[in-house]
């Protein structure tokens, strides 16, 4: 291979970086939920897969979550999208138990390279492109979900309002507490927007058993009492070291089929002909989901439309791989049925 090909990090010498971004949907390319969600006052997924709305205490304040797209050309060069939410509802004053953050969790079982509760722990880099009206410090947050639970936080500052600027942290590895090696949430990011005085006091920079006083130690900015404030991230990146590398930018497809192991659209139908009112056996169809999910998903069944001799459609044997959609009838004879936009979903 030509030296050209090969990049040296931290005196490693790697042939293309490849697979080493522990984030999905990091561009915010992916938005199965829908592109833009206003009045959001309950934590959840909004718009972006994979980044979650979270909030505590709040009582007032609204947001409203959109992917902005390619057709505003409001991106970091080398990006198309990007996550923004913006205040439509100032909370007001800042109470103690005040929180508002945005939130990415990882399996515990993609994690056990780290190597977390031996001696060889290792440092892991955040690196990720802001821009918000509002300057001040915000703190991010590594909450591990393991054994015991764990806290390690750190700051980051928007010097210039309305303005792209990278961020990169370093954080260093846990030796205390291994990581669960199974599909639960290992570790949860949170991007801290505001918290109040019960979240801010401890110092929390090094690993420490979870204690809520450090949660978002160093926060200063106050997003959620802040009328019309806007704050928007992409590029988002954490790899293994000390070297934020240039973000993995991946393929629409692929990014599309790991954010389906969370949650999946999916459509179905079938047809039969039943004996008698309220039988569900005589149409009903397997489906296998486009991708293995996380575990058994909760379905929400979508619109029907084209049905005959049909009251109602429900899944049943749901696993991790498929499920059995089964239609119940109204009486006996011919019947079909189409439901689309069904949702599986098993979400950290």
């Amino acid at each position: 291979m030509a030296l050209s090909k090969i990049q040296t990090v931290e005196n490693q010498v790697v042939p293309n970086l490849g697979r080493r971004n522990l984030v999905t949907n990091g561009a915010m390319t992916i938005a199965q939920r829908g592109t833009s969600e206003t009045g959001v006052t309950t934590s959840g997924y909004k718009t972006v897969d994979r980044f979650r709305h979270s909030e505590s205490s709040l009582g007032t304040a609204q947001f409203t979550h959109a992917q902005v797209g390619p057709a505003t050309t409001d991106a970091p060069d080398g990006f198309a999208n990007s996550l923004k939410l913006t205040t439509t509802t100032a909370e007001g004053a800042v109470a103690a138990a005040d929180r508002f953050s945005i939130t990415y969790a990882i399996e515990g079982q993609d994690l056990q390279h780290l190597q977390y509760g031996t001696s060889s722990a290792k440092k892991v880099t955040l690196s990720f492109y802001v821009k918000s009206s509002l300057t001040g410090t915000y703190s991010v947050a590594f909450y591990a979900t393991n054994a015991s639970t764990r806290l390690i936080t750190s700051t980051y500052t928007i010097n210039s309002s309305n303005t792209w600027e990278l961020k990169t942290i370093t954080f260093d590895g846990d030796t205390s507490v291994a990581f669960i090696n199974d599909n639960t949430a290992g570790l949860t990011i949170y991007f801290n927007l505001g918290a109040g005085s019960d979240m801010t006091s401890t110092d929390s920079t090094s690993w420490i058993d979870y204690n809520l006083a450090g949660f978002a130690y160093g926060q200063t900015a106050q997003f959620q009492n802040t009328l019309n404030a806007t704050w928007q991230i992409t590029g988002v990146q954490l790899e293994v070291g000390e070297t934020a590398t240039d973000f993995e930018h991946r393929s629409v497809g692929e990014e599309f089929t790991l954010c389906q192991r969370y949650y999946q659209i999916f459509s179905a139908g079938g047809a039969g002909t039943a004996t008698a009112a309220s039988q569900s056996a005589s149409a009903q169809i397997g489906i296998n989901f486009m991708t293995q999910m996380r575990d058994a998903p909760n379905i929400t069944i979508g619109s029907t439309s084209n049905t005959s001799n049909t009251a109602s459609v429900s899944a049943a044997d749901i696993t991790e791989f498929g499920c059995r959609m089964l239609a119940m009838s109204n009486n006996s004879g011919r019947q079909y049925w189409f439901a689309k936009t069904n949702i599986a979903e098993k979400e950290l």
